[in-house]
């Protein structure tokens, strides 16, 4: 379901609404596949449509162990927060008190906006989309920043 951390690579933990919301899952797959070109994406089955039928097999705590483990061994949180979810918001309380660096992709769109908890929060770095194309641009600017803070 998920990609092996690869010895001395970047690991990506990706968070996204799973029971919050599929809505975006094509999004979160797109996102995913951008995000691969840098490191190996943990949770990568977080765009997977039918991830809601394969995840039935599972129990409860089955799955927070599951993830809770990938999320130790993750260098770099990615959320796409636009959809609100509690499963994503206790993902990153856990990356904050980790101290995971963590970055929160936000969509603009009339109407919505992020929860100040998240906003407000300087632990977490912000960017801002409007949309699919944007987000990609955003995840390459994003990941060629983090590339050359950790050469500093």
């Amino acid at each position: 379901m998920s990609q092996t951390a690869r010895p001395g690579g970047l690991n990506i933990y990706f968070a996204g609404a799973i029971r919050g919301g599929r809505d975006d899952a094509e999004l979160y797959a797109t996102l995913i596949h951008c995000l691969k070109k840098y490191g190996t994406i943990l949770t990568e089955h977080v765009g997977n449509n039918d991830l809601l039928k394969e995840e039935q097999f599972l129990s409860e705590e089955e799955i927070f162990a599951r993830d809770m483990g990938w999320m130790t061994g993750a260098d770099l949180v990615v959320a796409e927060v636009s959809t609100p979810s509690l499963g994503v918001g206790y993902e990153l309380a856990v990356a904050e008190r980790l101290k995971i660096p963590t970055v929160c992709l936000f969509r603009e769109r009339k109407g919505c906006t992020l929860s100040a908890m998240i906003q407000g929060n300087p632990f977490f770095e912000v960017r801002n989309y409007g949309d699919r194309d944007e987000a990609e641009r955003t995840i390459t600017r994003l990941m060629e920043d983090f590339q050359k803070q950790l050469l500093f």
